[in-house]
């Protein structure tokens, strides 16, 4: 391949397609190639899929870095592939390449670098962590580090796990826009001495180190200089930290992994149960932040809440608080194949506690961001315990008034676990008529209807309305009153709370039921609370956006449910005259909105 590349006047600057139609048709065009160099890698083994992504990708940057810097010598240095691709790819990558010469450089560099990822196979994407940032969202944390006080003309970057570059090329544009004028070679070593990316994907390292030459393509040229190395290939999770960074950002790979012995003793601090590479990437980064310095990270919000965070959480809010949130709501197809929901977080390393700016972002295209103002929160006591964050500005009178409210579940005499059974462990109990000894009812999540009732069903395929229980699975029986949640939703769905009380009279009459383990189950230790005035809570609507500002995924962990805050027991008089009356849902939702002081 061709190593002989160009550059722009500036790193910002418009190429030839510069009004608003004209970029539109440009991305309209990318838009429509992008299928196609997805179906050509579709037909290549996957084992060898990762390099020819590579080699497309960079033909395709290198082909970008001929329309934008005629006379400039970049990525001289960058990996050889070893592939050759057929005439009819390599014309597209071309072509992908002189197409994103006409956006804005930024958008353009991701257009390409992002390209690679969205060829790999989807397995070994997923395992990489491969979701390249948009750039929309790549500026704004960035523009909110900057808002927190670091200084581009002095400071240190490191991002952790650059993959094609996106947040380096943000920052090394803006290290030289604060700068301003002075001799090439000056600029050129200022970039070069605070600017660092560390990377294990071997192409993607080449093709961030390649977008960075082109940011600085006319100093290099002025300066008469190569471009100095800005990415190591290594694995960030075993590299020594030196806390010498002012800034610490980026988009950390996501999902669950085996950690070795090693590693999980290094990073026991932050772990609880599994380990989410995410989580880890943010125990990391807190090593290479030096005092004072700031984390800026796109992580999932499920950190936020999960038990699994637990040390997490605690550790942050002991060694770096935040001091800025963005809550992410991306129209599908911005991330390409990620279905997690998103938050942008700023926190400063060996801050107080203080309380922190809430927004909401909404993303329409890769270039387009609307941000509304949602708060400030501040973290419980208990830093373990999930975090409450509005997720829209109707949040902020339930947040404030939540956060002074101490009580929960165990106050009111009861505690929360998951229903026992995992019915494909014990297939052959499973029974579709009743009687018999041993034979009791088999209670589904679909047995708790949407709209807050118990109905004994089973109308799922697989599922069976009855269980025989063994002698030694006595353990699966539930023989006492309770209130069931359902354990799966989603973020899309009316409700995140779905709950019904099973009666007392339905156990009874069957000497008790077992209850599969998508379902939570409330039970009364010693309960200070009727189970039917439980559940209407738990249905209310202020409860269940009270539970959105704290969820971070499609669970409803008995975690979390144990952890929302409630109104104090004796203060359920009427509520629970109005339950037991039967009153409209209305009446019953003002009273749930009355305790919780919003009513006013």
């Amino acid at each position: 391949m061709a190593k002989t590349l160009k550059h722009e006047a500036s790193p910002e600057t418009m190429a030839p397609a510069s009004t608003t139609a004209d970029l539109d048709e440009v991305r309209a065009e990318l838009a429509r190639a992008r299928p196609l160099a997805r179906a050509w890698a579709s037909n290549i083994p996957e084992a060898n899929r990762p390099e020819h992504a590579g080699a497309f990708s960079m033909l395709a940057l290198l082909s970008y870095a001929v329309v934008v810097a005629p006379d400039m010598l970049v990525g001289t240095g960058t990996v050889d592939f070893r592939v050759s691709l057929d005439d009819a790819a390599a014309e597209l990558a071309r072509s992908i390449g002189r197409t994103a010469g006409k956006l804005p450089q930024l958008e353009a560099l991701h257009h390409i670098t992002s390209l690679y990822a969205a060829l790999l196979p989807e397995q070994y994407r997923g395992a990489a962590g491969a979701f390249y940032t948009p750039p929309c969202l790549a500026a704004r944390l960035l523009d909110q580090a900057e808002q927190a006080g670091l200084d581009w003309a002095t400071a240190k970057v490191l991002d952790p796990a650059a993959g094609g570059g996106v947040f380096l090329v943000h920052a090394a544009t803006r290290m030289l826009r604060a700068i301003g004028d002075c001799e090439p070679r000056l600029a050129l070593r200022h970039v070069a001495n605070r600017l660092r990316g560390l990377e294990l994907d071997l192409q993607a390292a080449a093709l961030a180190q390649v977008s960075i030459e082109i940011v600085l393509a006319e100093a290099l040229k002025a300066a008469g200089e190569s471009a100095p190395k800005f990415i190591e290939v290594c694995d960030t999770l075993s590299k020594p930290a030196e806390a010498i960074y002012d800034l610490v950002v980026g988009n950390p790979p996501y999902g669950r992994v085996t950690l070795s012995e090693e590693a999980r003793q290094r990073y026991s601090r932050s772990l609880y149960g599994h380990a989410n590479l995410y989580g880890v990437f943010t125990d990391a980064a807190l090593r290479w932040t030096k005092k004072g310095g700031l984390i800026a990270y796109l992580t999932p919000t499920s950190f936020l809440a999960g038990q699994y965070y637990s040390a997490l959480r605690s550790l942050l809010a002991k060694e770096a608080p935040p001091v800025a949130i963005d809550f992410v709501h991306a129209r599908k197809g911005v991330f390409e194949d990620v279905l997690q929901e998103t938050l942008l977080a700023v926190y400063r390393k060996g801050s107080t506690s203080q309380r922190t700016q809430i927004h909401h972002l909404t993303v329409s295209n890769e270039v387009t961001i609307e941000v509304v103002q949602n708060g400030t929160v501040g973290l419980p006591k208990q830093a373990a315990l999930p975090w409450l964050a509005p997720r829209s500005p109707e949040h902020s009178g339930l947040i404030a008034q939540a956060e002074v409210m101490p009580h929960r579940l165990a106050d009111w005499g009861y505690t929360v676990s998951t229903g026992p059974l995992v019915w494909n462990r014990f297939k052959d109990q499973l029974r579709q008529r009743s009687g018999g000894r041993g034979v009791h009812p088999l209670i589904w999540a679909e047995a708790v209807t949407p709209d807050g009732q118990f109905v004994f069903r089973a109308e799922k395929k697989n599922h069976a309305p009855y269980f025989k229980l063994n002698v030694k699975d006595r353990w699966l029986l539930v023989e006492e009153a309770c209130v069931l949640i359902q354990r799966t939703t989603s973020k899309e769905q009316a409700r995140r709370l779905i709950a019904a009380e099973m009666p007392a009279e339905f156990l009874q009459k069957h000497e008790g039921v077992v209850v599969e383990n998508h379902l939570n189950m409330v039970r009364g230790v010693s309960p200070k609370v009727n189970p039917c005035v439980v559940a209407a809570l738990m249905n209310s609507e202020v409860l269940d956006q009270l539970f959105r500002c704290m969820n971070g995924s499609v669970a409803v962990s008995a975690f979390e449910l144990e952890a929302l805050p409630l109104p104090h027991h004796e203060m359920l008089a009427k509520l629970s005259q109005l339950v037991e009356q039967r009153a409209a849902f209305t009446e019953i939702e003002a009273e749930c909105r009355r305790l919780y002081g919003l009513d006013k």
